[in-house]
């Protein structure tokens, strides 16, 4: 946990009733119970022909997001006549699909249309926002309203809705309570940036000291020479640069038929990574495999054992008793996907592949390369793998915090 989370001191409150709910326990005993229809109005503007006058907004997993319409993403309808007025400070529930879907409340902190799937909402005067979207927001997390659904689509009508009874404390404990979440989760929330931010920074490291190791080599006081090739830049003097076709074998995979697969057998590398299994498949050994089309198009993977390679793919196989792993580290330098062209899909010839040039040093440094390559990455991938779990920590501890104040599990001042 970072220092600037503080440490939170554990206080109860005098008295406990139990709430009727299993899953809830007991809450506080001057907290009362309300159904939803005393605390929340429903709201349906549709915008008609002003749509042109109202920002499109979106609910996502961080919330109520406007969308960017310069550079506009995903599905978009033909008009929005059909779409919703929300105001700032409006609820946006999805009470369709609510067990399919990753987020299906939102609180919005700006004015603008929605979709009419969605239901839009305005809680009464004497009720704070804050302290309501935690309490709907913990209940998602877990998707605590299941026995309201209905149907297959798990569908919450809007009866349920009002009929469902939330807990509430006095609206002044309801305001403190979303002002020390607001607080606690905002200090969790830039623990977590910080912690992305550490991961991205070493990728970068890493990517920088592979970039350098395969095209400068390990000697920082060795002459160097200008390579001739964009993407290398300056190589040692005593290197050389040569077509891929030169440095190595290169196979094109084969068309896989349906009656090829099996449930049981040797995984298949594509156009879209490793997938599937089939009973054909190449030699032992191992291999660089590059795809040349779809969406993994210029992406490098190894292979070793035996596998199956479909023809949106290249299998590598070094000459020479070159290093398999300085191969393929050096390889993903040359950011195939740069080469691909335009069709129904991304695609790089495999005659454009074969002449590639690539820096190529002597064999034994192509070995020290490749142990000081695998060393470093290994650290780096411990040392990720450690933030990711120290940032999956924070978002459980997130969680539990809302939970444990919204339920009244802990008191807040």
């Amino acid at each position: 946990m970072e220092a600037s989370v503080e440490e939170l001191k554990v206080a109860k409150y005098p008295a406990y009733k139990d709430s009727g709910v299993e899953w809830l326990g007991e809450i506080p005993e001057h907290w009362d119970t309300l159904a939803n229809k005393y605390i929340f109005i429903l709201k349906k503007n549709l915008v008609g022909k002003k749509s042109g006058d109202f920002v499109l907004l979106s609910l996502t997993l961080n919330g109520l997001i406007k969308r960017d319409m310069v550079n506009p993403q995903g599905k978009f309808p033909a008009e929005y006549n059909t779409y919703q007025e929300v105001k700032k400070g409006d609820f946006v529930f999805c009470l369709f699909d609510v067990e399919e879907t990753p987020r299906t409340v939102g609180l919005s902190n700006y004015d603008g249309m929605i979709t009419g799937a969605y239901t839009v909402m305005k809680p009464n005067d004497n009720f704070d926002k804050g302290f309501l979207y935690y309490f709907y927001l913990n209940l998602d997390a877990d998707k605590r309203l299941k026995p309201l659904y209905t149907g297959l689509r798990n569908t919450i009508s809007k009866e349920n809705f009002f009929s469902f009874r939330t807990f509430v404390p006095p609206k002044n404990e309801q305001t403190a309570i979303a002002q020390f979440l607001d607080r606690k989760t905002a200090q969790i929330d830039k623990a977590i940036a910080i912690k992305e931010k550490q991961i991205v920074l070493l990728k970068e490291r890493r990517q920088i000291l592979i970039h350098q190791a395969v095209t400068r080599g390990l000697n920082p006081d060795v002459p160097i020479k200008d390579s001739g090739v964009e993407w290398i830049g300056e190589i040692p003097e005593h290197w050389e640069v040569k077509a891929l076709k030169h440095i190595a074998y290169l196979q094109s995979g084969e068309t896989i038929s349906a009656e090829k697969f099996i449930e049981e057998g040797f995984p298949v590398f594509g156009g879209n990574g490793f997938r599937g299994y089939t009973t054909t498949f190449t030699n032992e050994g191992e291999y660089v495999l590059i795809g040349r089309q779809g969406a993994l198009c210029g992406n490098v993977n190894y292979a070793k054992g035996k596998f199956f390679a479909s023809e949106h793919a290249i299998v590598v196989y070094p000459l020479q008793n070159q290093s398999t792993y300085w191969l393929g580290e050096t390889i993903k330098q040359a950011e195939f996907n740069r080469l691909s062209q335009s069709a129904a899909q991304p695609g790089i010839a495999v005659s454009v592949i074969k002449n590639v040039l690539f820096p190529y040093p002597p064999r034994e440094e192509q070995t020290e390369m490749a142990c000081f390559l695998k060393l470093m990455t290994e650290k780096t991938e411990v040392v990720i793998s450690c933030k990711k779990n120290e940032i999956e920590k924070l978002k459980e501890y997130k969680v539990s915090l809302i939970n444990s104040a919204v339920t009244g599990k802990i008191k807040v001042s």
